[in-house]
């Protein structure tokens, strides 16, 4: 029996009906030129049949009730796992598209996962078009972060299009590196996260400077252009209320050199146009609602960041607020005004020390963590409006039994407070966007992941004197 750690066991704690608390990845694969009319047949009888199942794949918890997986959160071994169950084959109604897609991951990821089991499932999806099957596989985000979520996936990839005879991913174990993912820190909500629990076992050291920190937070928190954004600035909007169970699930992929282009041309960097794009989004998704706030909606964003002070190789994660500028209506000043957000906000955290960032990372986190114990999520003001996460992928091609992966999305988690979900993964190329939603608060949020492809195209005409590119895939 293994004891679930502080923050892995809050997962489990806040888990309801309304909230289920899994996350997922969504791969989307070429089929192999030679591929046999029986080839998905095969592939799924395979997975079933693996006879090596590793960690976190055969963890179950020791106590699935309520009460037990709260109060004595523990993981066992499943010793008999039953993978018939874990691994599901389904297929897309014709025409198998983008959208059909969708559809199909949307309702997958609203069903709970089975707390009397390993708390995994995998859903290998035929009938996508043009010759493509996709793999759906969710996990309980107390076993797994974005970011580790991504490498459970690789493990099975190759770089080489003939490795055939593959093992399935519950039976690769953490022995070979993850391709394209170097060891470093990836900013990921939970990684801030357990940075805000780990600094809770640290003695406060060097007040002076942390007091300092929370006093220009404090005093000087706003989010007009050139402020530092501070938990509960954001506005009360129609995506920060209570949420219920199902969810809605869109996709949109992007040229990463292109998005690239136009950032070196603005003096921004990727995650501001991230930042535009999804503001831009947001804006006028609302305003067609006739619910924009008169105050800018605001991101939490888990950010890499070095302290100045530090002169080491390594990363360290924290988290930052920034505004998405929703109540500007001119494009330009919206994308300078979420620069300098972000600008202000990377610099107040750059200039602590290491010893304070932990520190300052749990106090600025404690609100978020706060509402999600206590069940106050959607009942007051937010801490922040949208959680915005963009993570590093894999920067060439890889394969499964000769299947090229065309493309993955991250499908995540939403809580009472916060209705919505943005994070990209990048990938060979591409700027894969997953928006995760909650289908009664938002239920046209297709709209958003079009609003932002639209976004990009019109910033493109502005800043590069040209046609733009045709983007590549929406659903």
């Amino acid at each position: 029996m293994k004891r679930v750690n502080i923050l892995d066991a809050s997962w489990l704690a806040v888990e309801t009906d309304d909230t289920p608390m899994h996350v997922a990845n969504l791969q989307i694969f070429s089929l192999p030129a030679n591929a046999s009319p029986t080839f998905l047949r095969d592939l799924v009888a395979t997975m079933k049949s693996a006879s090596d199942v590793v960690p976190p794949w055969n963890l179950k918890l020791a106590y699935p009730g309520r009460i037990g997986r709260t109060l004595k959160p523990a993981w066992i071994f499943d010793k008999d796992i039953d993978l018939d169950y874990h691994v599901r084959h389904s297929a897309l109604p014709t025409p198998g598209g983008e959208r059909e897609l969708g559809v199909l991951v949307s309702r997958l990821h609203s069903n709970p996962l089975d707390f009397k089991r390993p708390l995994w499932e995998c859903h290998v999806i035929e009938g996508l078009e043009n010759n493509r099957f996709a793999l759906y596989t969710k996990m309980h985000h107390s076993l797994i972060d974005g970011i580790s979520g991504v490498r459970l996936a690789q493990r099975i990839l190759s770089d080489d299009p003939n490795d055939l005879n593959m093992l399935a991913p519950w039976s690769v174990g953490p022995k070979r590196r993850p391709l394209g993912l170097g060891s470093d820190q990836v900013p990921t909500m939970q990684g801030a996260m357990l940075h805000a629990v780990d600094a809770l076992k640290k003695q406060l050291g060097s007040v002076t400077s942390l007091a300092g920190a929370l006093g220009r937070l404090a005093l000087k928190g706003g989010t007009a252009e050139g402020e530092l954004a501070a938990p509960f600035v954001g506005p009360m909007s129609i995506i920060n209320h209570r949420v219920t169970g199902q969810r809605r699930f869109a996709t949109q992929q992007y040229d990463l050199e292109r998005v690239k282009a136009i950032a070196h041309t603005c003096n921004a960097s990727l995650n501001d146009i991230v930042l535009y794009l999804c503001g831009t989004a947001m804006r006028r998704f609302l305003l067609e609602l006739d619910a924009l706030p008169d105050e800018p909606l605001t991101a939490g964003i888990p950010v890499n960041i070095r302290p100045a002070d530090d002169d080491g190789t390594g990363t360290a994660i924290s988290f930052m607020i920034a505004s998405l500028a929703t109540n500007e209506a001119d494009p330009a000043k919206r994308l300078q005004s979420i620069q300098e957000s972000t600008k202000v906000a990377k610099e107040h955290l750059q200039s602590l020390p290491r010893n304070v960032l932990n520190q300052y990372t749990m106090l600025l986190m404690s609100p978020y963590i706060a509402q999600l114990l206590t069940d106050l999520g959607g009942r007051m003001r937010p801490a922040f409006n949208i959680t915005i996460s963009n993570v590093p992928g894999p920067d060439h091609p890889l394969y499964f039994n000769g299947a090229r992966l065309e493309a993955m999305y991250p499908v995540s988690l939403i809580a009472h407070g916060g209705a919505l979900n943005i994070t990209c993964l990048s990938y060979a190329g591409s700027l894969n966007f997953g928006y995760t939603g909650c289908r009664d608060t938002l239920p046209s949020m297709q709209n958003l992941a079009v609003y932002s492809g639209e976004a990009l195209d019109d910033l493109e005409k502005q800043v590069m004197k040209k046609k733009p590119a045709r983007r590549r895939r929406s659903s």
